[in-house]
């Protein structure tokens, strides 16, 4: 498994003193890799240019998002194939993006859970979803279905203008039989979307859902759960404050979605009303950075090298170089926070707004599951003398999701094509030596 981030000197991860030997990862007894688990909507991201006529052919209102039957989908789907130069075509999904993400960064496996259409054809849109997935992720548990995934069309038209037209398809119809109790338990960590919590009629996907939680908490496998859209979470925060403390053990979110969530707009005391419910909090809030905030036992502690911050929590960031801990792993629970402003100040030109904060969960989820390999490895080594949620320090997260952040913001796509480079390519290589 690939080194979570960096640090200022060259790392062989896990390492150990042993009776005067240094074991090293690949010369250690055969330990299971780890892997973590998602469950997501499949749906694949298909982006045209197309005329007025065009749009007025299929019924769409220009500018507007539309909801379509899977027999208008598949219509419009074959006309702008055969009539619109260049289609594009990509994977997409929050959870599917975040266990690609994950698995470029550690070099290692994770499982998607979802459907799939049984019948695929060569260049089809289920066809480009499998290709534009990396090959580390364990794609053999989906469902087969007898229909098509989701679909999500970009329309553009001439004056730039942007129309989507959504179909469901089958994403929705994943069944609690296809959760595989093993899968689960085993895991780093299942990661979920707010999304597979709001099946209707004789859609399965929630209890499916369920399912997995289900596993998850009885093995003890951290329950990591992204907010995916405000407007979600604005129809009814009560029960999704509910199912963050009776479910989750991660959370996940941006300042729009703590806002609707909690009710609290600054990002720090969000966390803290969120911590109410969870044991860690990762709050993406665009040009302020990126914050995380856990609990930890109060014999752990770790004071912080860098300069006392004061924002709406004074000196938040004391003990910032502490680890994350579940709060019911802590005799003696202490909140601790850390902060960390946009890498470089953010990309010059933002080239693509989604799935950044994706790219943040993935690196916490690289170094969550570094934690399960380590202790795995080295039960009795000094870094793993309490029931750690974390490899690193929430701080040295933040330095690594952040940086993966930035990586997204500047590319065309949500997946990353490579891990972060080995050297920076500018005076930057100093960010992580701080």
């Amino acid at each position: 498994m690939k080194f979570p981030g960096k640090r200022k000197s060259k790392h062989f991860f896990p390492v150990a003193q042993r009776q005067g030997h240094r074991i090293i990862a690949g010369q250690s007894p055969e330990i299971p890799m780890p892997y973590i688990v998602g469950i997501d909507q499949t749906l694949v991201d298909i982006e045209a240019k197309v005329s007025e006529a065009d749009l007025q052919r299929f019924g769409l209102p220009k500018g507007q998002s539309s909801l379509v039957s899977d027999e208008q989908a598949e219509a419009l789907y074959q006309f702008i194939t055969q009539n619109s130069s260049p289609v594009k075509q990509h994977a997409g999904g929050s959870i599917a993006n975040t266990l690609h993400n994950y698995s470029v960064l550690a070099n290692g496996r994770s499982v998607q859970l979802g459907v799939m259409s049984e019948n695929i054809g060569i260049g089809s849109y289920a066809y480009r979803y499998l290709c534009d997935t990396s090959s580390k992720v364990d794609l053999d548990q989906l469902q087969g279905v007898d229909g098509p995934i989701g679909r999500c069309f970009t329309l553009i038209s001439e004056d730039g203008q942007r129309t989507f037209a959504i179909s469901g398809g089958k994403m929705n119809y994943l069944r609690e039989d296809s959760i595989s109790q093993g899968v689960v338990a085993s895991s780093a960590a299942l990661v979920l979307t707010a999304y597979l919590v709001r099946s209707q009629g004789d859609e399965t996907i929630t209890d499916a859902t369920f399912k997995a939680i289900e596993y998850a908490k009885a093995a003890s496998v951290p329950v990591v759960l992204t907010l995916g859209t405000r407007f979600l979470i604005e129809q009814d925060p009560d029960f999704w404050k509910r199912f963050v403390q009776d479910h989750v053990t991660v959370l996940a979110m941006n300042e729009e979605e703590a806002l609707a969530l909690t009710g609290e707009s600054e990002p720090l005391l969000a966390i803290k009303t969120a911590l109410q419910w969870c044991d860690l909090v990762l709050c993406t809030a665009g040009s302020e950075g990126l914050f995380i905030g856990s609990h930890c036992e109060h014999e752990a502690l770790r004071k912080t090298k860098y300069e006392l911050q004061d924002s709406s929590l004074s000196q938040f960031n004391q003990y910032e170089f502490s680890r994350a801990m579940r709060y019911s792993d802590c005799s003696e629970a202490v909140q601790v926070y850390s902060h960390i402003a946009p890498y470089l100040g953010g990309p010059e030109k933002i080239a693509n707004t989604n799935g950044a904060g994706d790219g943040a969960l993935s690196a916490l989820l690289h170094d969550m599951s570094a934690n399960t390999y380590h202790r795995q490895l080295m039960p009795n080594s000094a870094k793993q003398d309490r029931a750690y949620l974390s490899y690193s320090s929430i701080a040295q997260i933040c330095k690594y999701a952040n940086r993966v952040s930035y990586q997204v913001l500047n590319q065309h796509s949500p997946r990353l094509n490579a891990a972060l480079p080995e050297r920076e390519d500018s005076l930057e290589e100093s960010y992580w030596d701080r």
